[in-house]
């Protein structure tokens, strides 16, 4: 079985820091790629930044420049570094992984319980 663990969030004032981990442990043959996203209340959930085993990189226009994404393939852990925090970044944030389970096969729908980041303006 497959678990994923998010840490990191917090409350932070406007232009402050947080990073975030995301732990991937269980029965993983192998990561091709993992991805932060994140819902805010009343609002669909939305992609932030994406990276896939190699370190290839995407960002939500709305982060890029402020928040860095990165893995650990050895430890299994992906890192959000977010930075010049805004009130409009407050929301739940969810990793979810593209991985190879070493009994059930390739699959997207792994996800974490999220962890809450909130900032005051």
């Amino acid at each position: 079985q497959v678990q994923l663990v998010e840490s990191g969030g917090g409350l932070v004032q406007a232009g402050g820091s947080l990073r975030l981990s995301c732990a991937a442990s269980g029965s993983i043959f192998s990561i091709n790629a993992m991805y932060w996203y994140r819902q805010a209340p009343g609002k669909q959930r939305e992609l932030v930044a994406g990276i896939t085993s190699g370190g290839s990189t995407n960002y939500a226009d709305s982060v890029k420049g402020r928040f860095t994404i990165s893995i650990d393939n050895v430890n299994d852990t992906m890192y959000l570094q977010m930075n010049s925090l805004k009130p409009e970044d407050t929301a739940v944030y969810l990793c979810n992984a593209d991985l190879l389970d070493r009994v059930l096969g390739w699959g997207t729908d792994y996800w974490g319980q999220g962890t809450q980041v909130t900032v005051s303006s």
